[in-house]
Order: structure tokens, then sequence, then C-alpha cells
């Protein structure tokens, strides 16, 4: 633990060097990681992906047994399942292929993709500005070490102006630090919300177009006779 107090203030010393540019970056990191770990909270309580009780329940409901299949997602809190109950619910009071279910329906779905979303446009603002940001300290930084140079005239010290132009590019390296992990983890939100609303899509359809799909079904399943041809065959 003492080895580590050393190697904490130089990195405090470090930052601080950057100026107030960095302990913005500093902030922005920390807003960060408390939205990540919000989002990975919220799609662990959502159950994101898990839909095995979703298809059992599809299951029933097209052997004909809608209460079981009501009974399943009853109490069910995960998107999918929540769009599928609502699916058969409309089926049911008013028959599928209605327009005001398929209507309500997608009202539904909506409501939930908004709200898997949520919060994360703040992350990608920050991903996206981040960089902007460090770079922006980078040009106040330079032209601070230019003006030193200026006024140093013919007495300017290489390593004093090598000071000021690393210190500068800080900030930069900072934001890069700030954006690079916070578009990572965005873009693996944003897949496994992709591939929730591809499995509300699917299932919510299969509900709506139940005896189409029924009848599809069925006749995929059915043996259709082909005469053997070749010249085993042959008369």
């Amino acid at each position: 633990m003492t080895a580590l107090l050393p190697m904490l203030e130089k990195l405090i010393d470090f930052l601080f060097l950057g100026g107030p540019i960095v302990l913005l970056l500093i902030a922005l990191s920390v807003v960060t990681v408390a939205l990540v770990l919000y989002k990975i909270w919220q799609f662990h309580l959502l159950k994101l992906g898990r839909h095995r009780d979703v298809h059992i329940a599809v299951q029933r409901w097209f052997i004909g047994d809608r209460k079981g299949a009501g009974a399943i997602l009853g109490q069910a809190i995960n998107p999918t399942a929540i769009s599928v109950r609502h699916a058969m619910q409309g089926v049911s009071r008013h028959g599928p292929n209605n327009k005001a279910v398929s209507d309500d329906v997608e009202r539904i779905c909506g409501e939930l993709v908004s709200d898997m979303r949520g919060y994360l446009r703040a992350l990608e603002m920050i991903a996206q500005t981040a960089p902007l940001i460090g770079l922006f300290g980078t040009v106040l930084g330079m032209i601070e070490a230019f003006q030193s140079l200026q006024q140093a005239g013919a007495s300017v010290d290489p390593s004093q102006l090598a000071g000021g132009i690393w210190v500068a590019l800080l900030t930069t390296a900072v934001g890069l630090a700030v954006a690079i992990p916070a578009m990572a983890i965005l873009g693996w939100f944003d897949a496994r919300i992709d591939r929730e609303i591809a499995a509300m899509e699917s299932l919510v359809t299969r509900i709506q177009t139940a005896d189409a799909t029924a009848a599809i079904e069925g006749n995929m399943n059915t043996a259709i006779p082909v005469e053997p041809t070749g010249p085993a065959y042959a008369h």
C-alpha cells in the first residue's frame, strides 16, 4: 500500500500539469463510468438476450394453450417478453391481423426501445466531444508555449519549449483515453439493443400472423411425393 502512494502522487501531479482541461476530462471519465455501470445494471435487470421463457410461451400459444402462454409471461420484465405478451393480449381480444392491435404493439415496442437506449446519447456525446476537448487543450498549450518562445527572444531554452509542448499534448492523450473506451462500450450496448429489437420484431410478428405462420409451417412439414428419376427408373 505504501509503495502505491508515490505512484499515485506522481499520477496526480502528471494530470494536474494539463490544467483545467485535463480536470474536465477526468470529470467526464467519471460520468462515463457511472453511465456504463448503470446501463450494465439495467440490461442485467431487463434480462436482455435471455428469451427462453418467451420461446416457451410462443410454443404454448401455437399449440392452443393461450392461458399457459400468458401465465409464463405474466410477470416478465424483459422487453421482448413484454411486447409478445401485449401482442398476445391484443390478438386474443381483437383477433389476428388487426391494424389497431399492430399499431398499439408498435407503440409499446417503441417505448421499450426508448427505455433501452436511455442515456446512450449522453455516452455518445462524451465519446465524440472528449477528443475535441483534448485537442482544444493542446491548442491552448501550444499557443502558451510559443508565446513563451517569443518572449524569450534569442535566449531560447529548447528543453523549456519541449516541456511546454508535451504538456500541451497531454490533454489530447487524455481526451482519447476517455473517448476510445466510451465508443467501444457504446458499440457493445447498441449491438445488444439491436439483437433485442430483432427478437421483438420476429416473435411479435409470429403472434400477430399466427394463423398464416401455422399454415406455412404445416405445409413445410407435409411430405410432397416426388417421382424418382434417373437411369434406374428409365422405361
